[in-house]
């Protein structure tokens, strides 16, 4: 839902992202959404499952540190939500590499 949320809200998106100084923020966010989505399609279908994991690895390691720099911030309400974010982000990274530990995808879809 993310990664089309990503897409079909871009214009939003791209004025957040561009505030938090990325370069080619247009780009930048097209691509989050399409490694979001791409990334967890191929996780439920288990198809290209490590690869799909590593697209969710790459988004959630930049995100995580571009975008939730809790401690550049100087409001105390910004620097929490920005914690609680990056915090969120680091437990959802370990959870995408505690994937890449399964040696056999029961799930995976045979093409």
């Amino acid at each position: 839902m993310n990664g089309i949320n990503h897409l079909r809200m871009r214009k939003m998106l791209t004025g957040y992202t561009a505030s938090k100084g990325v370069p080619y923020p247009a780009l930048a966010t097209i691509v989050s959404g399409l490694f979001i989505l791409l990334g967890g399609a191929g996780i439920i279908l288990g198809v290209y499952v490590k690869t799909s994991v590593t697209l969710i690895v790459i988004f959630l390691v930049l995100v995580t540190f571009v975008m939730h720099r809790f401690w550049k911030e100087t409001d105390s309400n910004r620097k929490a939500i920005e914690m609680v974010n990056f915090m969120k982000n680091l437990a959802l990274l370990g959870g995408a590499l505690m994937i890449l530990s399964i040696e056999t995808w029961v799930y995976t879809l045979s093409f």
